[in-house]
């Protein structure tokens, strides 16, 4: 969105106009303005279903707040659904982002492919996150049209730096997702396996991992990295 910092010039022309129009804002009041395209929504949404179509997936699922925010988020889903038009052979539906949110918990498995605007993806990917085990296993992309950049989604951690200690899993899953987009889809899944079964055997994993976080038995991010490559070895 677009951010006006409390008590300036900007924050107090808004709500001049705002008052024009029949809506009072306080004075000692911070405005955010939050634009949503028809552009960008049919963008974002028909590259999920075109993410649904290259990786197998059943279904796309739309989150907004369009019974609140009717011109923005309503928008958002009147384009999501133009699209899900395009896409017959692939099931579409919506849910309201705090409804998502509770049945993301309690009902996980009934969920697909789900597309966001931005400010709820920041959130509810948090969510997923955690639900998985943690930001040190949840993958990051950013794909535009010309360019794309893959990154984990906690950034960086500047206060490990050197100790050996974090999970690279995120940053490895990054770049599965990396080498998919890249068509090196082979690749990818081999990495991928590779990680998994690294996990699944629970052994050469890091503190976070483990069922405590004091386990003796952790290993740092080399010797966790060492894991993966020898697994992908066998």
């Amino acid at each position: 969105g677009i951010e006006f910092e409390e008590g300036t010039d900007e924050v107090a022309k808004l709500r001049d106009f705002l008052a024009s129009l029949g809506a009072r804002v306080r004075e000692d009041a911070g405005i955010s303005i939050k634009p949503i395209s028809r552009f960008g929504s049919e963008r974002i949404v028909e590259s999920a279903f075109q993410y649904a179509r290259d990786n197998g997936r059943g279904k796309v699922t739309a989150v907004h707040k369009a019974n609140i925010m009717k011109f923005s988020d309503g928008l958002f889903l009147e384009v999501a659904r133009e699209v899900a038009e395009r896409h017959p052979e692939i099931e579409f539906e919506d849910r309201i982002v705090d409804n998502l949110c509770n049945q993301l918990v309690s009902r996980p498995d009934e969920y697909d492919v789900i597309v966001l605007p931005n400010l709820y993806g920041d959130i509810v990917s948090d969510l997923g996150a955690g639900m998985i085990g943690g930001l040190g296993l949840a993958p990051g992309a950013n794909i535009g049209t010309a360019a794309a950049m893959f990154e984990a989604t906690h950034g960086s951690a500047p206060k490990y730096k050197g100790q050996n200690k974090v999970n690279p899993t995120a940053l490895m899953l990054s770049g599965v997702l990396m080498l998919r987009h890249l068509g090196e889809r082979t690749a990818g899944d081999r990495l991928e396996r590779a990680i998994a079964g690294v996990i699944r055997k629970g052994e050469k994993v890091t503190y976070d991992l483990k069922p405590t976080r004091d386990d003796p038995t952790a290993v740092g991010t080399s010797q966790f990295a060492d894991a993966v490559i020898e697994e992908m070895n066998q």
